[in-house]
């Protein structure tokens, strides 16, 4: 019987560990992500680092040793030159140029290309049409010829009463017809 408990217990410690390790795997990242902001926050906000007092803004960006700036320095490039700067405008005007001509290029293509399929489109709805429209003229005749037909089989009707009258009249019974060979 210790066995059945021992093993029940192993179970019960083994559920237990594996419901703290998947807590642990739940709750593990928000809580580490939460208590590293925390700890930056007061990192931050502590008395022991003294701001920095530099400006910045009056130092370049880069600097290059005079031996290699070819007796002129980086920041001479960003100054305004009338000249490259005419040259970049024109540049640019002529690429934006040449995009557009190829937007209007693209577009008539386009253009062209909706309206080969519009065309398309109605060539066939007119074939369909036309077929349409020979399937209809065909019910009709159909219709006209049957119409003729049920007329023409009704006058044969009452003419076949007719006659089968005059003929009963005058003694004729069915059955009695004798063939002559």
């Amino acid at each position: 019987m210790a066995t059945k408990q021992q093993q029940a217990a192993a179970v019960k410690v083994g559920l237990g560990l594996m419901a703290v390790c998947i807590a642990g795997y739940i709750l593990g990242p928000p809580l580490y992500w939460h208590l590293k902001e925390g700890f930056v926050a007061v990192a931050r906000s502590s008395p022991i680092c003294s701001p920095c007092d530099c400006d910045c803004s009056s130092q370049p960006l880069l600097s290059i040793p005079q031996g290699l700036s070819n007796a002129s320095s980086f920041t001479d490039c960003a100054k305004h030159d009338p000249e490259v700067n005419e040259d970049t405008e024109k540049n640019f005007a002529e690429l934006l140029k040449e995009e557009l001509q190829l937007r209007e290029i693209e577009a008539q293509e386009n253009q062209r290309r909706a309206d080969i399929a519009l065309l398309e489109a109605k060539k066939i709805a007119s074939q369909y049409q036309k077929e349409a429209d020979k399937c209809n003229s065909g019910m009709e005749t159909c219709e006209g010829a049957r119409e003729k037909a049920e007329a023409t089989l009704e006058a044969q009707k009452k003419l076949t009463s007719i006659w089968e009258l005059r003929a009963r009249q005058r003694g004729w019974k069915d059955g009695a017809a004798k063939s002559h060979t």
